[in-house]
């Protein structure tokens, strides 16, 4: 495996030490690295911060900081952390230094490259995210049980869109498939019983970040 060049440089937005927030890690102490940019525009972004802006640090300086927090745990996060070619050294240098490590993507860029011993986390896009074209359908293919994959739901129709996708394309036989709901547009306890009425294999998360911090940056 080619080592990776330490001197790389990537666009930063933040780098923060806090509880995982989403996925089957929620609440584990985890290290969150968040790259600048994103090429697609959700209605419910929360994270639009990170669009533009941060700072340009090398490999090696990332993996500084983040040894500082001597975390079990990483995250590389955007924005769309794919949409940085050098994203892709950065998830090995993360895995060759020992921890755990996963990635947060959009899901309109190809996968395929990832590093094996990450956990990919892909979003698929639903009607009311705005994107929902921008899907890539392909990266379905190459998802493992060591994979997660979320959708985020606005409306009832994004449910049953989410519920013909999950069985059209047997997702839940690849991976654990994660329900949740867009914060502050659909009510939580109503995602809970839908799902308890037709008794999907999927986990319903909320996002805990949110309950605790309010989504504030650095969190």
């Amino acid at each position: 495996m080619p080592q990776a060049n330490s001197g790389a440089q990537l666009r930063i937005s933040e780098i923060f030490y806090s509880l995982q927030g989403e996925t089957s890690r929620v609440g584990l102490p985890t290290v969150f690295i968040r790259l600048t940019g994103c090429p697609l525009r959700c209605t419910y972004c929360d994270t639009s911060y990170a669009f533009t802006g941060g700072q340009n640090m090398s490999l090696a300086n990332i993996l500084k900081r983040v040894a500082e927090y001597a975390p079990h745990y990483a995250t590389v996060t955007g924005g769309e952390p794919l949409a940085q070619k050098n994203c892709l050294p950065l998830l090995r240098a993360l895995c060759d230094a020992g921890y755990a490590v996963s990635l947060e993507t959009g899901g309109a860029l190809d996968i395929s490259e990832v590093d094996a011993r990450v956990m990919r986390v892909v979003d698929i896009k639903t009607p009311a995210s705005g994107e929902v074209a921008k899907n890539r359908w392909e990266n379905l293919a190459l998802l493992t049980q060591h994979d997660e994959i979320k959708f985020v739901l606005c409306d009832e129709n994004d449910y049953q869109w989410a519920k013909q996708i999950l069985q059209q394309h047997h997702l839940t036989e690849k991976c654990a498939v994660l329900f949740s709901p867009a914060h502050g547009t659909l009510d939580v306890t109503q995602l809970a019983d839908w799902i308890l009425r037709d008794h999907l294999p999927v986990r319903m998360q909320l996002q805990l970040h949110k309950l605790l911090w309010n989504n504030a940056p650095g969190h």
